[in-house]
């Protein structure tokens, strides 16, 4: 009776941390949002802008269930490339050029049937991420200890992309990362094998001095060099960026996590005075290239049109260095936009305007193109008409280990936990149509802002091809594309 009691007191500790941690974030939020808005609103005067019912973001619940508005959709190089394979013209297919003729975001939905930066500092792991320390949680056990590795098994079904490389230019230039190599010692991408969505511009001339323009609905525009963004930057933290193209034609490596620099987005927007009428914020960034994009896979145009609200509540930032260093030209040199825990087709690449615009202004043709990529409800004629690109909840297995654990076969699957608006620790895998297990992660997941890696222990009952899906048996956290079986992987075991 008394290790009963015990174990009900230490539950009950658990949850009291649990609940002081989620009020810990839900503070940091509120205090990051408050702050930016406060910040933009001392520069326009002291009018409080972007706090309207109908600019203000959607919710996660909104987000998941399309009623956060009606969509379109969007996306550019914002990438961490830019364009990711975009809508039709009229939204009826997707191109399919980034994932394989076979993986087209259709495709899966047959198949089927953004924290948004959690610490306010943004400064988690600013050496490391926080699990990537062995000695930062409590040890975890290892159903694998004393085994023998025979072999990584390759995942079957897919596109057969290069990994790793960096091929094309322009809009097609791509580098898709290899997460086959993620691991507890390494839970950052380096920058050369960063995944590339769209290649640097051929007609940006890198030695002429670098403008980004604020203007628009401002008192009195005001240009800021790559000289005066260097001179405000500051640690930003890790965080993750996924295309929202990703798919298994290339490994689904087009998503990867880095550690970050650069300039709060309200410390540039309180350069300016802002009129009345601004309650959006249009990012644009540099797109011309010599050579038009094969069969017209990418339209042209890198901008996307925020509200201050989504901005504050992201913790939007421009970036200026990448993993310890200035961005590599094909990462956005001199400098991108960074919106924490939205896809890729957002954080715009080559950032040289900002204009602040009025609620009723037209949607981009970024946005127009990969409305169906960000989950938007349609193609709309209006930037108001869209929700928050954000990414939900995801996780999905990168590697297969086969082991002789004990003189028995076992298979290890290692696997990362992404996007997502808070830690959870309800992940469940399931092989062909067994019923799910649940997924022990450990250490914990402790951030949304970039990926936790999880592992778990099988042993098939015999020979064959098997599907690996991922849910999260929690009906309160949007689990988009989990749900259609998106991140879907079939692995084939010739040995039990």
């Amino acid at each position: 009776m008394s290790e009963l009691r015990l174990s009900l007191a230490d539950m009950a500790s658990e949850r009291a941390i649990e609940g002081m941690l989620k009020a810990q974030r839900q503070a940091a939020w509120s205090w990051r949002r408050r702050d930016f808005l406060r910040r933009v609103a001392l520069a326009g005067g002291g009018l409080l802008v972007g706090c309207s019912a109908e600019s203000s973001p959607a919710t996660a619940t909104d987000v998941a269930s399309g009623d956060g508005g009606p969509g379109a959709d969007g996306q550019s190089h914002a990438d961490v490339g830019g364009h990711d394979a975009g809508a039709t013209g009229d939204g009826a297919a997707l191109e399919t050029g980034d994932v394989g003729s076979d993986d087209a975001f259709g495709d899966a939905l047959e198949d089927a049937g953004a924290d948004i930066s959690a610490d306010i500092g943004a400064d988690i792991g600013a050496d490391s991420t926080a699990d990537s320390d062995p000695d930062a949680g409590p040890s975890c056990p290892d159903p694998f200890a004393g085994g023998t590795k025979i072999a990584d098994v390759p995942f079957t079904k897919e596109g057969g992309k290069p990994l790793g490389k960096v091929f094309d230019e322009g809009w097609d230039g791509r580098l898709y990362s290899d997460l086959t190599v993620l691991d507890s010692d390494k839970l950052l991408m380096n920058n050369d094998e960063f995944f590339i969505r769209t290649r640097f511009p051929d007609q940006i001339d890198p030695s002429k001095p670098w403008q980004v323009t604020i203007s628009g609905l401002v008192d009195k525009p005001v240009s800021l060099s790559a000289a005066d963004l260097d001179a405000m930057t500051q640690p930003m933290g890790v965080h993750l960026l996924e295309c929202s193209g990703n798919g298994k034609g290339g490994g689904f490596g087009l998503l990867g996590a880095a550690k970050w620099s650069g300039v709060p987005l309200a410390d540039v927007l309180a350069k300016v005075k802002l009129q009345s009428a601004a309650t959006r914020v249009l990012i644009n960034g540099f797109d011309k290239h010599s050579k038009p994009s094969k069969n017209n896979h990418s339209t042209p145009g890198a901008s996307w049109i925020f509200t201050l609200d989504q901005l504050a509540s992201a913790g939007a930032f421009l970036a200026t260095r990448m993993n310890g260093v200035p961005l590599p030209k094909d990462h956005g040199f001199p400098v991108r936009l960074l919106i924490p825990g939205w896809y890729g087709c957002c954080n715009i690449k080559w950032v040289d305007g900002i204009e602040l615009v009025a609620d009723d202004v037209p949607a981009t043709s970024q946005m127009k193109e990969f409305a169906l990529r960000t989950h938007q409800s349609g193609i709309h004629p209006l930037a108001k008409q869209y929700i928050a690109a954000a990414l939900d909840q995801a996780a999905m297995p990168v590697r297969i280990e086969k082991w002789q654990v004990g003189g028995q076969v076992r298979y290890r699957i290692v696997g990362i936990m992404w996007g997502g608006y808070e830690p959870t620790d309800a992940l469940t895998i399931s092989f062909g149509n067994a019923k799910p297990v649940p997924v022990s992660v450990c250490p914990a997941q402790t951030t949304n802002s970039t990926w936790t890696l999880w592992s778990h222990s099988w042993q098939p009952t015999a020979k064959g091809t098997y599907k690996i899906t991922l849910h999260v048996d929690d009906p309160k956290i949007p689990t988009r594309r989990l749900d259609m079986g998106y991140y879907a992987r079939w692995v084939t075991i010739d040995q039990v």
